[in-house]
């Protein structure tokens, strides 16, 4: 791997696990040190934050964190509804119905009282993206989706865990992958467009108080 790969992928999981919070000053200095990388494959790394939006240059040597605050969030809802009910729409269409009836099984099955089965629950979401994505065959979708999907990380980790919402939207998930499933693209739009107005309402509600 190069070192700018490694620098952005090191950055990457602090930015979206919180290590390095919104308004975090990024030394160059302080940051290629701590990664064990030469300044030039940090900077590298820093444009590819910037240009994904996690970053901001605010001045030839000043990078911070961006913020993310319930306007971003809601912001970044706007665009994943226009994308991903488009997605479901063209999978419907497009996509191995077997293969989403696969998953629509497992989404029937998921255990969520513990660590485990939370943990295979987001996993089976990923492979649920996954394929949507290799259904759809769009390859200028899918990347708008990857960016969008990078900031999601962040959104998921400010939410508190609230077991009733992971349930519900465990019940949404199995209603999108049988609609996919029955090849019925406006009941699969649909219901990615009610499991997204539910999320959006869900995460702004669980907000630590005094987020703007």
């Amino acid at each position: 791997m190069r070192a700018s790969d490694r620098a952005y992928a090191e950055l990457l999981e602090d930015i979206q696990s919180g290590a390095l919070p919104s308004g975090f000053v990024l030394s160059e200095v302080e940051q290629a040190a701590r990664l064990g990388v030469s300044r030039t494959p940090l900077r590298e790394a820093l444009r590819r934050l910037v240009a994904d939006g996690l970053v901001v240059q605010q001045s030839p040597r000043v990078t911070v964190v961006a913020d993310l605050d319930a306007g971003d969030i809601r912001a970044l809802f706007e665009i994943r509804r226009a994308l991903e009910e488009t997605t479901a729409r063209l999978a419907a269409e497009r996509g191995d119905a077997e293969a989403f009836r696969a998953l629509a099984s497992e989404f029937a099955t998921v255990d969520l009282s513990a660590d485990e089965g939370r943990d295979a629950y987001y996993a089976l979401i990923a492979r649920l993206d996954a394929a949507l994505d290799a259904a759809v065959a769009n390859d200028y979708l899918s990347s708008a989706l990857r960016t969008v999907r990078t900031h999601l990380v962040r959104v998921r980790r400010m939410a508190r865990d609230k077991p009733e919402r992971l349930a519900a939207s465990a019940a949404e998930h199995l209603t999108i992958a049988r609609a996919l499933a029955a090849r019925d693209g406006d009941l699969a739009a649909h219901a990615t467009h009610v499991h997204l107005h539910n999320a959006l309402t869900s995460i702004l509600e669980s907000l630590p108080e005094g987020t703007p």
